[in-house]
């Protein structure tokens, strides 16, 4: 599939992702032909789920206990490229 230059740029917008050079073209183009895969899938007759665990009567969740905090300016410092206060993902 062939993607246009207005995509181009609303992905850019959307990802924070240069596409602009023939790696980053390529590489969206193989991610949109797999993704294609799935309009091969037959789902005549599936209902559509909320959650994949739905046949479960309780989702039980764990306690989010926090015993750190306070370290953004730590953990930053692992990034290869950040934006303001944010890691770049994927870096580059």
């Amino acid at each position: 599939p062939k993607v246009s230059v207005e995509m181009l740029d609303h992905l850019e917008h959307l990802a924070l992702v240069d596409f602009r050079d023939s790696e980053g073209v390529e590489r969206l183009q193989k991610a949109i032909q797999f993704a294609d895969q799935l309009h091969e899938v037959n789902t005549d007759g599936v209902e559509p789920m909320d959650s994949v665990l739905e046949d479960r009567w309780c989702l039980y969740l764990r306690e989010d206990d926090v015993t750190e905090g306070n370290c953004t300016k730590e953990l930053l410092e692992n990034a290869r490229e950040k934006v303001e206060e944010y890691f770049v993902a994927p870096p580059g």
